[in-house]
């Protein structure tokens, strides 16, 4: 399906990229090809579920009117199905944003095979640097943070690529593979796309950047960027915010590019060590006891549920119920909760945070969620158990996060909603476990495993 004036068409493959501006895909497309196929696959072994698939179908509605209802959405393997639309549009080229995720990697390999004449041109990720790039001076990767953010610095990055939907003209192909936009179960919980991504970004420099440094640490202020979900998209490139930072040297600009080169880091790690998206970085780790049975279902239920009777926690996850989404620095006061009060599995919050977060990435999350448990990147996290009623009086310090979630404590006025010292309300629970209990319990498990060499 070509026609003359034309010549053969490209195949532009959307994944992690879902806009149009600061896309180098599109350049690359419009050097090999006049016309270019916009394509999407609905892959199942990617399927999303609840607010992230709402949030990808609204992004791919929103890309879709950007390129006149030119997109074309297909089902099934993309292994089978990209080849499959090569041959039938006599593609001269295939071309993708790099993904550098386990399942990325291997899926890309088999298409290319399967391809066979017809290249697949990778251009660009959705990182500022890809992960790869950044080493230490006799080539191996980075383990720690600090070092591997100086690196990156000095490595810097590209400007953003001047695209938009003209760079290339797009084909409007009936191929006989193309299916409608699924419609979301829900409206996304944000608004989706480029433009809304921009948006946000914009109202996030006005608004709160130069705060950011010592705001993006309180729930209650919500003082964060929340454009987490959109670089999981791509509906925004990190190489387009850090390119609007470059004449900032304030406190709030660094902070925010730190926060941009976490990401990254945690990128690269799985890149390196793709085994860590399901195992310990730190080896010593498989032989932590966990607690099991009945009693530890039970607790991690009411984690889940947001019924620990910490309010810290009890809010954070509730939180993620509603929103789809939850402040970071109570991530982190959850994520402890869970592996150091209740002595429970990384994995397991890992796994909950993936099936509810409306931005759930695999390295963001998997490496989160393994520095709080200690036994990822950091130098020596074991020793750190975070207080969640310490955590709580301290970055929330009025209470106005807690009773903005729990209900059932609004009648508990300023930081005492933290303590409860009267007791708690009749329909709020008893904590379920006595924090200074367990913290010391957690240490003398973490100081058996790391003492073993």
């Amino acid at each position: 399906m070509t026609t003359s004036s034309q010549g053969r068409p490209s195949i532009v493959w959307f994944r992690r990229d879902l806009r149009l501006g600061d896309l180098p895909t599109l350049s690359a497309a419009a050097a090999e090809s006049d016309v270019a196929a916009a394509v999407f696959v609905l892959d199942d072994r990617l399927a999303a579920r609840g607010p992230r698939r709402d949030m990808m179908l609204g992004c791919l509605r929103a890309l879709d009117e950007q390129l006149g209802g030119r997109l074309i959405v297909v089902r099934g393997d993309p292994t089978v199905q990209i080849p499959a639309l090569a041959r039938e549009l006599e593609a001269a080229t295939v071309h993708v944003s790099a993904d550098f995720t386990p399942y990325g990697r291997s899926r890309d390999r088999l298409v290319e095979q399967e391809l066979g004449d017809v290249p697949l041109i990778r251009t660009g990720s959705p990182y500022a640097v890809a992960p790869g790039r950044v080493v230490k001076g006799d080539g191996t990767a980075y383990r720690v943070f600090r070092p591997f953010q100086r690196a990156w610095h000095e490595h810097g990055w590209r400007a953003p690529a001047r695209t938009d939907a003209e760079t290339v003209g797009w084909l409007d192909a009936a191929v006989r593979a193309r299916v409608e936009i699924p419609r979301p179960d829900a409206a996304p919980l944000i608004a989706a796309g480029e433009t809304a991504a921009l948006t946000r970004w914009h109202e996030f420099i006005a608004a709160d950047l130069a705060d950011y440094a010592d705001g993006r640490d309180r729930p209650d202020l919500d003082q964060t960027s929340r454009l987490s979900a959109y670089l999981k998209f791509g509906c925004i490139h990190p190489r387009t915010l850090l390119y609007d930072l470059r004449t900032r040297a304030d406190d709030g600009a660094a902070k925010y590019r730190s926060e941009l080169c976490w990401r990254e880091f945690y990128a690269d790690v799985l890149h390196q060590r793709p085994e860590t998206a399901y195992r310990n970085q730190d080896a010593r780790f498989d032989a932590m006891p966990y607690d099991d049975g009945p009693s530890a279902d039970d607790a991690f239920d009411a984690w889940c549920r947001g019924r620990t009777g910490y309010p810290i926690v009890d809010a954070g996850m509730r939180q993620l119920t509603a929103e789809g989404w939850m402040h970071n620095r109570v991530r982190m006061i959850v994520a402890s909760f869970l592996t150091k009060d209740l002595h429970l599995p990384w994995w397991w919050g890992a796994r909950h945070f993936m099936d509810r977060l409306i931005d759930g990435d695999l390295a963001s999350n998997q490496h989160g969620w393994q520095w709080v448990a200690g036994c990822g990147t950091d130098a020596a996290p074991y020793f750190r158990v975070f207080n969640p009623t310490v955590q709580g009086e301290k970055f929330d310090p009025d209470g106005d996060y807690v009773r903005r979630w729990v209900p059932e404590l609004r009648g508990v006025a300023g930081r005492r909603v933290h303590r409860l010292p009267d007791g708690p309300p009749s329909d709020y629970p008893q904590p379920i476990v006595d924090h200074a209990v367990e913290r010391r319990e957690a240490l003398d498990r973490y100081s058996e495993i790391t003492a073993k060499r």
